[in-house]
């Protein structure tokens, strides 16, 4: 996994974002933490939490 620094933050945050705004609603409990899971053994540090987006 490739890594980006976070601004002047110090972080390092993992170049893949897992989107998680079906989790719940689309996918079970038991589902977004295999998801989950799975993409943290990967190396993704960077997850995006929003649960809906103006557009």
């Amino acid at each position: 996994m490739q890594y980006r620094q976070l601004g002047r933050s110090g972080l390092k945050v993992s170049s893949l974002c897992l989107g998680t705004m079906n989790f719940g609603s689309r996918t079970t409990a038991e589902e977004s933490f295999n998801i989950l899971s799975g993409a943290m053994d990967a190396g993704i540090n960077f997850i995006d939490t929003a649960d809906q987006y103006v557009g």
